[in-house]
């Protein structure tokens, strides 16, 4: 798990997720845009999780009207913006409040005028495919570490270290199977 100094906020554009990655896309198009919504909060509270840091995830009230709201959910905030509001609008205007010397803010969106908008604020633009791409990497540093801590007990009797292990397993089972 890797920590930083500052304190990281990560605001994300939900619905703009939802459309770039395949498989939130894919629900999407079932007409399951709540189980696409708990997907995506349930990946990125994984995310916050493990890499420590703070995500707020914002969704257009456009297709959801008439329940602007502010929870907690998976231990991320969750907004849903007013009903003539866009998630972009709500992030341009909340990025300058998170923005202090102490905290580096984040925006994933692949909307490029967004992008533009929140940089000029001093913030990181983050695309919808870099961020999918960081938690395909975080899921496999999790199975690594995963794979770590169940050799853990053999290694500390044992004076081969994992890769040796994994060279051992490997020729055992090429003489098993051959």
């Amino acid at each position: 798990m890797t920590r930083k100094l500052k304190h990281q906020v990560l605001f994300v554009d939900g619905y703009n997720m939802i459309g770039a990655w395949p498989e939130l896309n894919r629900l999407k198009k079932l007409d399951k845009l709540g189980d696409a919504r708990d997907q995506l909060l349930f990946i990125l509270s994984n995310y916050a999780k493990y890499k420590g840091i703070e995500i707020i995830v914002v969704f257009d009230a456009q297709l959801v009207p008439g329940i602007q709201q502010t929870y907690d959910k998976y231990g991320l905030t969750v907004i849903f913006t007013k009903e003539e509001e866009t998630a972009d609008t709500y992030i341009e205007r909340e990025v300058p409040n998170k923005m202090n010397a102490l905290s580096t803010v984040r925006v994933a969106t692949s909307d490029l005028a967004e992008q533009w908008v929140v940089f000029s604020q001093g913030a990181l633009r983050v695309s919808a495919r870099e961020l999918f791409n960081s938690i395909k990497e975080m899921e496999k540093e999790i199975k690594t570490d995963t794979q770590d801590y169940k050799y853990q007990n053999l290694r500390r009797n044992s004076p081969w270290n994992q890769e040796q292990v994994q060279t051992l397993k490997e020729l055992f089972d090429e003489l098993m199977y051959h």
